[in-house]
């Protein structure tokens, strides 16, 4: 193997971030440029076809994991993985405000998602690359995110009510104010040339769909706030922190669409979810009162999966009737 290979990156050799990197490559263009090559609206079949696919892709490298590195590190991933994947549906819920919101058609959605990913690879990565610094340089880091956790587990069970305010979002209200944006949609474009009546100059203008593209982004850098103290709550190992949380959000555009549909079956989701946090956020204090380094990863997944689990089930029996529950106060 050539030497450079064997460089060390981030506490593992370069070869296994290749690995990596070539497999959301081939996925992204395996995607875009097979699946998806036009604009089109995608059934919940073709979504729940397309999400089982990137979960068994999700699967398949922990497995590589487990064989390459460790069964210690395969298991941190899946459990990384399942978080991850499971955090993402609350990101789900607010993604489907957004495109209400906008009235955007769901043949435009997919284009919003699939350009979202990419730059969610690397807000992720800078997310990511400055956590492991900071936890490595000073320990006790780990205990502020462990409250952190725990704090916004207690909140999101508080407001888990509470819907996203699309209208009064800040950073949308700052892009209309200093941008030109189109009335209307002009297809799936984000920016277009027109021309301004007042200096008779061609301009370039935003269209509706940019505004979308922005606020889906930085949805994902709110809920990134949950999600990467979490996986460094069961790992520290950088590889497997930022592997589990791609591989889990490159399905969730696919994911989105199948949720998206049946959203109100899922009411008591935000619960289960906040209570992963808490669990997660709650178990370094308790492995230290135990003297312990950790709690083992397999107890991790599975508490995780339990509480999912009734979370889900939960949901769909109060909900077997098609009747939206009342809103209910915690």
């Amino acid at each position: 193997m050539p030497e450079f290979l064997l460089m060390d990156l981030l506490g593992k050799p370069f070869w296994m971030w290749a690995v990596f990197m070539t497999s959301v490559a081939v996925l992204l263009a395996f995607d875009l440029g097979v699946l998806h090559r036009g604009s089109k609206e995608i059934g919940v079949k073709e979504s729940l076809l397309l999400s089982a696919f990137y979960i068994t892709m999700g699967v398949l490298f922990g497995a590589w994991i487990w064989w390459s590195i460790s069964p210690q590190a395969g298991l941190e991933y899946l459990t990384g993985f399942v978080i991850e994947k499971s955090l993402s549906m609350d990101n789900i819920f607010v993604i489907a405000m957004i495109f209400g919101y906008f009235g955007i058609p769901r043949a435009y959605q997919y284009r919003v998602l699939f350009w979202g990913i990419l730059a969610v690879i690397v807000l992720r990565g800078i997310m990511i690359g400055v956590g492991a610094a900071l936890v490595q340089q000073f320990d006790w880091v780990l205990y502020l995110f462990a409250a952190f956790l725990v704090i916004t587990g207690v909140k999101m069970i508080l407001v888990a009510d509470q819907e996203f305010d699309v209208a009064s979002n800040p950073i949308l209200r700052f892009i209309r104010k200093h941008m030109r944006v189109t009335d209307e949609l002009r297809g799936e474009k984000f920016m277009v040339k027109e021309l301004d009546t007042k200096t008779g100059k061609m301009v370039t203008a935003v269209t509706p769909l940019f505004l979308v593209l922005v606020l889906v982004n930085v949805a994902d850098i709110i809920f990134a706030v949950d999600s990467v103290p979490a996986i460094f709550a069961i790992t520290t190992d950088t590889y497997i922190v930022f592997t589990s949380n791609i591989f889990a959000i490159l399905g969730l555009r696919a994911l989105y669409f199948a949720l998206a549909a049946m959203i109100d079956r899922f009411a008591y989701l935000k619960y289960a979810l906040a209570s992963v946090l808490i669990f997660i956020g709650s178990k370094i204090v308790v492995a230290d009162m135990l003297g312990i380094t950790k709690v083992p990863p397999m107890v991790s997944l599975g508490v995780t999966f339990a509480i999912l689990g009734i979370g889900v089930g939960w949901s769909l029996w109060k909900t077997r009737n098609g009747v939206k529950p009342a809103t209910e106060t915690v």
